[in-house]
């Protein structure tokens, strides 16, 4: 690899789109937000593959973040609707390995205000972008092996399936089969191009339905099964 120079971290810095902004968790400014946000989900499945939550009330959560989500890896980041300046969900940069140029994206929870909308999609483009501008060769997302939605939205994303891990680890009392994706730098230019192509706002009729899928774009640039 002639030339190869290690990347830098990524920096905490605000991640700008025009749906949503990924901005570094501040617990006084997102705290409040997210929890109002996920009391939506009043079953708590969303929980279920996480290895912490639900929270009992907003303290509990606030005291949660102050404590996990200000390092630098995992780098934490609350996704802002750009609408009404409200944080609905939470991402993050985790396993940073500048070293070998690799970089993982989790943390995802997204509430049902951010869920299957323009700003979820914008969120995780946004952060698979930085992550390529910065000089990473390799962006991986990792799920419980039984989290059907999580494995189809790295698929949607443009993410390869690349095995599962058996006993990984164990959470909340329960095994974790590991299913793994990623994408590479080498792949990250036609990516792009699908993702930029199933933002343009021409890609929308004016009742918010998507004239091509991002699926639609992103599947043949998948590799193996």
């Amino acid at each position: 690899m002639p030339g190869w120079r290690p990347p830098p971290p990524p920096p905490r810095e605000t991640l700008t789109g025009r749906f949503c902004a990924l901005e570094p968790i501040d617990p006084a400014r997102h705290a409040k937000d997210l929890f109002e946000a996920y009391a939506d989900d009043a079953d708590a499945r969303h929980w279920t593959y996480l290895p912490y939550g639900p929270f009992d009330d907003l303290a509990d959560y606030r005291r949660w973040m102050e404590k996990t989500c200000l390092g630098a890896d995992p780098l934490f980041f609350a996704v802002v609707d750009a609408a009404n300046g409200a944080a609905v969900g939470v991402a993050s940069y985790l396993r940073i390995e500048p070293l070998f140029g690799s970089i993982e994206v989790g943390h995802l929870r997204f509430s049902a205000r951010l869920q299957r909308r323009q700003a979820a999609t914008e969120a995780m483009y946004l952060m698979m972008r930085r992550a390529f501008e910065l000089g990473y060769r390799r962006y991986e997302w990792k799920c419980d092996a039984l989290n059907g939605p999580s494995r189809a939205a790295a698929q949607r994303l443009g993410l390869s399936f690349e095995g599962i891990f058996r006993q990984a680890i164990v959470y909340k009392g329960r095994n974790r089969d590991t299913a793994w994706f990623a994408t590479t730098n080498r792949e990250w230019p036609a990516l792009s191009e699908a993702f930029t192509r199933w933002l343009d706002p021409r890609n929308f009729h004016p009742d918010g339905r998507q004239r091509v899928s991002l699926s639609e774009l992103t599947r043949p640039l998948l590799i193996g099964p």
